[in-house]
């Protein structure tokens, strides 16, 4: 159960999902047991019985069209009535064993972002290939010589002020979503916090990056022109005043 100054905030639960009618009706009764106020699956164009599954669980359902990051932003704007964010995958990797872990720190003010980190967690054999873990230490590394920001993973199970996350004007509507938003906080100055969280084998179905040689690539190239595009803007951090409000 949340600490009591963390009950007080809303909570929207953010889930971008497409074709992921073997798991997301599981995803959605782990989270009923957690004291959120939303549950926001935003499918991208499922021709599966996703969206069907979703709103017999409970969920609110929007369509906001292909892309990952689209499902993302989509879902964080319809969320006006709440002041923190998490996003999750709907695959059923993502603990939300982990939710409060995460969020408990934005919510007593301690942090603006807090970001799950599969590499100081416990990830369950076969739920990450191995290229997976190198690509995040590695483009953490990275965003740390652009920003001095240390990341070790891209992980989808972050949590955000949604205030915050609408003032960081994110373009990136694909797998470049997550990248983009770990280097605009940094470029921001807000304050960060990466924890260990525990990722399990999808429910079901393939993994639409690492599920295939395509999709790992196609993903990959979206990243990292990501990365060198925001990389290439100019930045200025944000007034402390402005971080701690």
């Amino acid at each position: 159960m949340p600490e009591p100054q963390t009950a007080r905030l809303r909570i929207a639960v953010v889930i971008p999902a497409w074709n992921e009618e073997e798991s997301i009706d599981a995803v959605l009764a782990e989270l009923r047991r957690h004291a959120v106020h939303r549950i926001i699956v935003a499918d991208g164009g499922s021709h599966d019985a996703t969206v069907e599954r979703a709103q017999a669980a409970g969920a609110e359902v929007l369509h906001p069209g292909p892309g990952y990051g689209r499902a993302c932003l989509k879902g964080a704007e319809a969320a006006a009535d709440c002041a923190i964010i998490v996003f999750m995958d709907g695959d059923g990797a993502d603990d939300p064993a982990n939710l409060w872990r995460l969020v408990a720190p934005v919510a007593a003010g301690e942090t603006d972002f807090a970001l799950g980190s599969r590499w100081r967690g416990r990830a369950a054999k076969g739920s990450m290939a191995w290229h997976q873990h190198l690509a995040g230490l590695l483009l953490g590394f990275a965003i740390w010589l652009r920003y001095g920001q240390r990341y070790t993973d891209m992980c989808a199970f972050r949590v955000i002020r949604r205030d915050l996350l609408l003032d960081l004007d994110m373009r990136e509507m694909t797998y470049g979503w997550n990248i983009e938003m770990q280097m605009k906080v940094a470029a921001a100055g807000l304050r960060v916090v990466e924890l260990p969280v525990d990722n399990r084998r999808r429910i079901g179905g393939a993994s639409k990056v690492a599920g295939s040689l395509k999709g790992s690539l196609k993903a990959g190239w979206r990243i990292l022109r990501t990365f060198c595009r925001v990389a290439a803007s100019p930045h200025t951090p944000r007034n402390k005043a402005m971080r701690t409000a």
